[in-house]
């Protein structure tokens, strides 16, 4: 299995259905996890995924309304029961702090979690906020009715070198790692630079960016990704219960993922007014035709794509 994918815990929006949850979706990274949004409901579904709380490293919120954090406190304590003193990140907008602190003292149980608080200013572009071993993660402030924020998910930039070009200067073995280090390495008289035998590594990128009417910090987040996650709630039809409420319908959704040069959107968030995401996916591909609707236990690779 990819070790870059996208597991949809939850995909529904204010209310829970009997098919679809309140919000959660798991980024695997390499070695690490990332929980995006924890709703009601989250411990049970990452059960039903076959994901173990072992697998999250960082839990990432994109604001307070309870379909996207009612289950952290469940999350939190299952952490705390099966990994005593596993360190996990804890990302949130710092303008909902005090929710924050309700949430992680929302019943009595023996706290064993060595949680790092990060809580995200209002960034009015995307902003580096976390380097790990795996990626960097970057946020920046949406518009919805309340302090939102969406976030950005990048491969560490790194080089890969021609191995023929290597070759030909005689560089092999411990010699390279000297070149990648030192940045040039002289054998046999002749000096090579680094950039001589290598190029810039194609790296992988993925955007959150959930319950936001469109703005110019959704496309920000989206640039060239290849694996965009936007919540589209309503359909066309409903456009003015999206602009009230400060979401996206899935024409807009794929707007800005078009905007964007994204390669794949992900749909989600929907309203339960809808039977199924027909209509979604039909409006959303006449603008992006790379997109697709996800459900409850989805599991999406994500693809590396090689742009021209």
């Amino acid at each position: 299995m990819s070790s870059h994918r996208l597991i949809a815990l939850g995909t529904s929006s204010a209310l829970p259905t009997k098919v679809r949850n309140h919000n959660g979706y798991l980024l695997r990274w390499g070695s690490l996890g990332v929980l995006f949004d924890c709703g009601e409901g989250t411990q049970r579904q990452l059960l039903h995924a076959g994901v173990s709380s072992r697998q999250i490293d960082l839990i990432c919120l994109t604001h307070l309304h309870g379909d996207h954090c009612l289950g952290l406190p469940g999350v939190l304590q299952r952490i705390s029961l099966d990994t005593p003193g596993r360190r996990v990140t804890l990302a949130y907008p710092e303008e909902g702090q005090e929710y924050i602190d309700r949430l992680r003292s929302a019943s009595l149980f023996y706290d064993q979690v060595d949680l790092t608080m990060l809580p995200i200013p209002a960034y009015e572009s995307p902003q580096e906020i976390l380097r790990t071993a795996e990626f960097i993660l970057s946020a920046a402030s949406l518009n919805h009715r309340v302090p939102t924020v969406g976030y950005r998910v990048t491969d560490l930039p790194g080089i890969s070198f021609d191995a023929k070009a290597l070759a030909s200067r005689g560089i092999t073995g411990p010699a390279v790692g000297r070149l990648r280090r030192d940045g040039a390495i002289t054998i046999d008289g002749v000096t090579t630079q680094l950039a001589e035998v290598s190029q810039p590594r194609r790296t992988r990128s993925f955007a959150f960016i959930m319950d936001t009417a469109p703005c110019e910090n959704a496309v920000a987040l989206a640039q060239d990704a290849d694996l965009v996650v936007m919540e589209a709630t309503y359909t066309d039809e409903h456009a003015e219960l999206a602009q009230v409420h400060g979401h996206s319908t899935a024409s807009q959704a794929a707007r800005i993922a078009e905007d964007a040069h994204a390669n794949v959107l992900a749909l989600t968030h929907f309203s339960t007014r809808y039977a199924n995401t027909d209509q979604h996916l039909e409006q959303a591909r006449s603008v992006h035709p790379g997109t697709i609707a996800l459900a409850d236990l989805d599991q999406v690779p994500l693809p590396l794509t090689v742009r021209q």
